[in-house]
């Protein structure tokens, strides 16, 4: 659905590189898929009122499930952030080749309570945040993409969309209709409308 509606905002946002012949075919065929509910993943439940997710069984087996596996993850995380913490606190275990500014310190020094050390340094409790959350390609690419890293980088995103799920969702029929009325309003002016006399003017000045 989203890249048929991204079509729809693509060619308002481009529609003066194309020619008038071209733009008006492509909006009458794409007004009028819009308005058939051609892109929709189910055409005949047009104005019918949306389930309720909570109502699914299978949405809500989903959600435990994704419940379950933040529960897994976050526990060995956590216990490691605490071993690291309880047995190397107040250690910095490299200099960053580079210079920083002060803003940093809070961020690279993180159980460190010297306020003269140079901000290049960085604590071991800094530096296992850095590894687990800033080298997430190289874990993909090393490990695969359900690694523990990956999973636990995805626990906040996992939250806010079941956090979605409870809310009410845009209905896609209204959206299309709507994207159908914005194409049908626009006022279609081609960069390339008298072009030669631009060009002859000013090629004269």
């Amino acid at each position: 659905m989203s890249r048929s509606l991204l079509r729809g905002v693509n060619l308002r946002t481009n529609a003066h590189q194309l020619s008038p012949a071209s733009f008006h075919a492509r909006r009458t065929a794409m007004v009028q898929a819009f308005k058939d509910g051609a892109y929709l993943a189910d055409p005949e439940g047009r104005g019918k009122p949306r389930p309720n997710p909570m109502t699914d069984p299978a949405m809500m087996e989903g959600m435990m499930g994704m419940m379950k596996g933040n529960v897994a993850m976050m526990v060995p995380q956590s216990l490691i952030m605490g071993w690291i913490n309880a047995f190397f606190s107040g250690f910095v275990i490299m200099k960053l080749p580079f210079p920083l500014t002060p803003q940093f310190k809070s961020m690279l020094q993180s159980g460190v309570g010297t306020r003269d050390l140079d901000v290049r340094w960085v604590s071991s409790l800094s530096w296992y945040f850095l590894t687990l959350f800033g080298l997430q390609p190289v874990y993909n690419f090393i490990l695969g993409s359900n690694n523990a890293a990956s999973q636990v980088q995805q626990q906040m995103a996992q939250a806010n969309m079941g956090a979605g799920m409870m809310g009410p969702e845009a209905d896609p029929d209204k959206l299309f209709l709507s994207e159908a009325e914005n194409l049908e309003v626009v006022e279609h002016h081609c960069i390339l409308d008298g072009i030669e006399e631009r060009l002859l003017a000013s090629l004269g000045a």
